[in-house]
């Protein structure tokens, strides 16, 4: 097989890659663990199957482009003000606490200051996607604890960022002054902030809404852009990864982010197979054999110590221990981008291969175990509750204030799919009502001109799950779709199901087969405007006869009209006009 050159052994590859996921699937594990020991069984160092080395390289590289760019993509400015003091200060504690104590424990192994630098720093960075998956699969990602775990991995994610910067520029630094490093540093964030500001106030907002005509077009230019400052960063002197999250968040607050996050998280998960099987590819076992006893000590370390610091600062911020227990656990283990942290340390020539043997090591013990202590956390707490008082206030004043707030502000109670005609009147009406209601749409140019009109309006598909977990579905009441065809609502529905919504849900057909088939897939209500409209009408010249006939004798005829009397004695059967 191996005679028939790369694109065999990729398709050999995937395959062995599938079987190895499922696996870990069934064992309740992240399956990047299984794409890295697929690394090690295909490599040189186990069964030396593949040998395109340079192309899985490649693919690698890019799959860490996109990774950056879908977390930029997630740091819009108004969720950043946002934050809250929490998860600062949770999150800039936990870094603090991290590096400090971790920097002395490497330094006490005998390893050398620059590789405890870089794996004190890599310890500090937990995975935010193997996080989110978690809370979202125990559908606790809107929970409080939740909520304060997203908004300090988010810091974290800020940290990574710019520690790769920092660390980028000590390049070739050897007998230069910290001093011009840091000049240097500064001068290029500053032209990196100038640049950014232009291109996201005046350029990228219209080319983005043109882009969007076509949601392939869209995906395509996603990626061109986070490749192409990829590319630019690194050839300003910080790196891939810093150039990647620069062109997410570039993009973070425009209104299609959404729709592009959902587009590209198959394509992230897709490509990070091959970084992760890289890795285990590169793995040299003749070192990890001394990294044991290290590995061990420092996952210890993170499994223990990290969540410890998350409940201090929590408990001393007014959070219950329960709450400061469960948001702990999430910084329980270190993240791919901790891998590729260190990865970089060795393209820069700062750190050998044995200071990514260790995070490797740490990365999949840590990340092994934290995965059973987010699944049974609960259990966890029930067990280790009398011993947790000491994280806790006599009054935990800033839960009970969050208490108190009940259901978040804003949240929509009913969402609407599809702003055509019906769809933005229906809109419009309930909210005038004083309905909160959110509406979506695949089309730009609807989208731009709801939002002309100030109505709370977003961008995407609603036939993909990606989308619908960035919507506020967790309060809503009801969902209602007025896709049109049969098909795009079976895929709607099935989606909705995979997001965990629990609502009523009613359509909007246009014929009686359509309805049949959502009442038989459990839609709650089925509205069909033709039926209804034509009812409303003959109720309405129904009762309008009926008052001339009762009238006939009695009245003067002009007031027997449909704009006389008729229309003041029968209000009940007219239609309240819509207010622009």
């Amino acid at each position: 097989m191996m005679a028939h050159g790369p694109y065999a052994e990729f398709a050999l590859l995937l395959l062995i890659s599938a079987v190895a996921g499922a696996i870990a699937v069934r064992l309740r594990q992240p399956v990047l663990i299984a794409y890295i020991v697929v690394g090690i069984l295909v490599g040189p160092a186990v069964f030396g199957i593949v040998k395109a080395h340079d192309q899985i390289a490649l693919l690698s590289e890019i799959g860490v482009t996109v990774l950056l760019f879908v977390v930029g993509l997630k740091l819009d400015l108004h969720h950043i003000r946002h934050i809250g003091p929490v998860a600062l200060a949770t999150g800039l504690g936990q870094l603090a606490f991290t590096i400090v104590f971790g920097f002395v424990l490497i330094l006490l192994m005998g390893k050398d200051v620059m590789e405890a630098i870089y794996v004190a720093v890599a310890l500090t960075f937990s995975s935010t996607i193997i996080v989110v998956k978690l809370l979202s699969d125990k559908r606790e990602l809107d929970s409080l604890h939740g909520r304060i775990a997203v908004g300090f991995l988010i810091v974290q994610d800020v940290a990574v960022v710019l520690a790769m910067m920092a660390m980028s520029a000590l390049r070739g630094a050897g007998d230069a002054a910290m001093v011009e490093v840091a000049g240097s540093l500064l001068l290029r964030l500053a032209g990196a902030a100038v640049l950014m500001f232009v291109l996201m106030r005046f350029v990228l907002p219209r080319l983005v809404e043109a882009m969007a005509r076509s949601q392939e077009l869209l995906l395509i230019f996603a990626i061109a852009w986070g490749t192409g400052l990829a590319a630019l960063g690194e050839w300003a002197g910080f790196s891939k990864e810093a150039g990647a999250f620069m062109a997410g968040f570039s993009l973070a607050s425009t209104a299609y982010r959404e729709a592009m996050n959902a587009r590209l998280t198959g394509i992230r998960d897709f490509m990070l197979l091959f970084f992760f099987v890289d890795l285990g590819a590169e793995l040299d076992f003749s070192t990890l054999g001394e990294e044991v006893w290290p590995a061990v000590v420092l996952s210890l370390f993170v499994l223990i110590g990290n969540p410890l610091i998350v409940m201090a600062i929590m408990g001393y911020m007014g959070y219950r221990k329960r709450t400061g227990f469960l948001a702990g656990l999430t910084v329980a283990q270190i993240s791919e981008f901790s891998i590729v942290f260190v990865a970089m340390g060795i393209t820069l020539g700062h750190v050998g291969v044995e200071a990514l043997g260790l995070t490797t090591l740490v990365g999949l013990v840590t990340i092994m175990i934290s995965t059973y202590m987010i699944l049974f956390s609960h259990t966890l707490y029930e067990k280790l509750a009398p011993w947790l008082g000491l994280f806790e206030r006599k009054r935990p004043f800033r839960e009970l204030a969050v208490e108190r707030q009940g259901r978040p502000a804003g949240d929509p109670d009913i969402i609407v799919f599809g702003m055509g005609r019906y769809g933005s009147r229906l809109m419009r009406q309930l909210r005038q009502a004083g309905i909160e209601v959110l509406g979506v749409d695949f089309d730009p140019e609807t989208v731009r001109e709801l939002r002309k009109l100030r109505q709370p309006v977003r961008y995407g598909d609603g036939e993909d799950p990606s989308f619908l977990e960035s919507l506020p579905l967790q309060h809503a009441r009801w969902v209602i779709t007025t896709f049109p065809q049969w098909e795009s609502n079976r895929a709607f529905l099935s989606a909705l199901k995979e997001a965990g919504f629990r609502g009523r849900i009613a359509g909007v057909v246009r014929d009686e087969i359509h309805g049949k088939a959502l009442d038989e897939a459990g839609v709650a209500r089925v509205l069909n405007p033709f039926n209804d409209a034509a009812d409303y009408a003959a109720r309405t010249f129904a009762a309008e006869i009926a008052f001339e006939e009762a009238h006939r004798t009695d009245a003067p005829p002009e007031s027997a009209t449909p704009g006389g009397l008729a229309r003041d004695a029968a209000p009940d059967v007219a239609a309240k006009p819509l207010q622009p």
